[in-house]
């Protein structure tokens, strides 16, 4: 996940552990050494519906270790010091696919693409203490939640506790005051230890601040402390996918959505993409098994009635066509590609994931936001610093949300995201028997279309440096979907 920094096609806007702190970089060039012992990680294909069998005999029989079979969507986790591993394995009979997940890097001593985390910047008007009943002291703030009307529709319904969503993410601050009481413990997990669930509460604790931030968006208690959610009175889930360093590797995710699938979640919010790939492409074997491996798990996840919920990322990419992609992989040198049909953003462009676009306060879109006809479903508040500044006591044109010790402003399609989760989760609190397409439905219905621009052009600093071509003229669909979504008419 180095999803957590901009101008590495970054799908997150957060950085900072705790308002008004930066967070150091952590040195990256022991990564490869401490995971070599290991081995490498690979991903291990069963044919869909078989035995894992012949994928556990040819994972021995080339000198694999198991790290962890999931029978319930065909996969083996595996580790080997072997370069040639998944190649060997994917010459065994009852074998669909063999990959590495993270670009050998461990056995090449490739050290991962460095680059300086954006910290959150702190929130300093009005004290975070508590004050008169129902008053979020930092409300003012919020001009996201009153673009999309979910300050009124806290007035009305603040959703069900009936309703568990989950944040795959860097994890969560479970001590914030604002987030406390809206944590289920029970259901949390850190999945970044190459996949294997961790359930103790230091294990999924946030360690870069980005899931925080995320939770606050969805669910922030309204408690008279700091801020508000979208939908302040659902549960939520920490379903930490993202290591110390915030990479997103696949097994981590692949834990996510099963672990989601297996524990009630109803939507599960990821506001990040899969490294080390920014594009997975079926044309390389070790990309396609393990792109495969994280649609089954997504899949599973959607066959049990959970509803994901992704990024589309901030890379100014129109992702309905074809991208040069000069940043893969991000955990070792790069090498500039032209992506084809094959290739997909993970986990956005799987089957069943609801895409997300970024609007600032003006209702525009974000300078920097992927977009693409078909790929984004909906759009919502993520911010925009340069172009699109709000009148609020701050004039701070970022999305204000909770941080581990605080409070602060981020931006970038990872917080626009979270509020399409929030109002989906409202959308369930009304009615429980909504979920995937049925769900995504219901908020189109109430959603605001927003047309492209004139021209079908957007070029906010008249420069070139952001521009973007919008398709869809009236219906605005390449930049934003079906619309802008809407708290409000989402309770009523």
């Amino acid at each position: 996940m180095r999803k957590f920094r901009p101008g590495v096609r970054v799908l997150a806007g957060a950085g900072a552990v705790a308002a008004g702190l930066s967070l150091a970089v952590v040195p990256t060039a022991t990564i490869a050494t401490a995971e070599a012992a290991g081995g490498a990680h690979f991903a291990v294909l069963a044919p869909k519906g078989g035995s894992l069998a012949a994928a556990e005999s040819a994972v021995l029989a080339n000198e694999g270790t198991i790290v962890r079979k999931l029978p319930q969507i065909g996969v083996i986790l595996a580790k080997s010091a072997r370069p040639d591993f998944a190649a060997k394995v994917r010459g065994s009979g009852g074998v669909a696919g063999a990959g590495a997940t993270r670009n050998l890097a461990e056995l090449t001593g490739a050290v991962p693409t460095a680059s300086r985390l954006e910290p959150i910047t702190p929130a300093v008007t009005g004290p975070s203490d508590r004050t008169a009943a129902g008053a979020e002291p930092l409300s003012a703030n919020q001009w996201n939640m009153k673009l999309i009307g979910a300050d009124q529709a806290n007035e009305i319904n603040q959703g069900s506790r009936d309703v568990l969503v989950g944040i795959l993410d860097s994890g969560v601050d479970s001590g914030h005051p604002d987030l406390a009481a809206n944590l289920d413990k029970s259901t949390s997990v850190n999945c970044a230890a190459d996949g294997v669930p961790q359930t103790d509460e230091a294990a999924w604790q946030d360690q870069v601040g980005h899931g925080t931030h995320v939770a606050g968006i969805v669910a922030a208690a309204k408690n008279g402390v700091g801020v508000a959610g979208v939908a302040p009175n659902v549960r939520f889930a920490a379903i930490k996918v993202g290591d110390a360093e915030g990479y997103i590797y696949p097994e981590s995710a692949i834990c996510g959505y099963v672990w989601a699938a297996e524990h009630g979640v109803d939507i599960a919010n990821g506001s990040f993409s899969i490294d080390p790939w920014y594009f997975w492409c079926a044309s390389d074997p070790d990309q396609a098994a393990a792109a495969e491996a994280v649609r089954r798990s997504i899949a599973y996840a959607t066959s049990r009635s959970v509803t994901p919920v992704s990024s589309l990322g901030n890379s100014n990419w129109d992702l309905a066509h074809d991208v040069v992609d000069t940043l893969s992989p991000n955990n070792g040198t790069p090498v500039t590609r032209t992506t084809d049909g094959s290739c997909q953003m993970l986990p956005v462009e799987a089957g069943g994931v609801v895409g997300v676009s970024s609007v600032g306060a003006a209702k525009s879109r974000y300078y920097n936001s992927n977009h693409g006809t078909g790929v984004v479903d909906f759009t919502a508040p993520g911010g925009d610093r340069l172009f699109q500044i709000p009148a609020t006591p701050d004039a701070n044109g970022q999305v204000l949300s909770t941080v581990p010790g605080g409070y602060g402003y981020s931006q970038g399609t990872s917080m626009a995201s979270p509020h399409v989760t929030g109002v989906l989760a409202l959308l369930k609190s009304r009615d429980p028997s909504l979920f995937g397409s049925a769900l995504e439905a219901a908020a189109a219905t109430d959603a605001e279309v927003l047309p492209c621009p004139a021209g079908g052009v957007h070029d906010p600093d008249g420069q070139g440096k952001y521009r973007a071509v919008c398709e869809g003229g009236a219906t605005g669909a390449g930049f934003y979907g079906k619309g802008l979504v809407n708290a409000l008419e989402a309770v009523r």
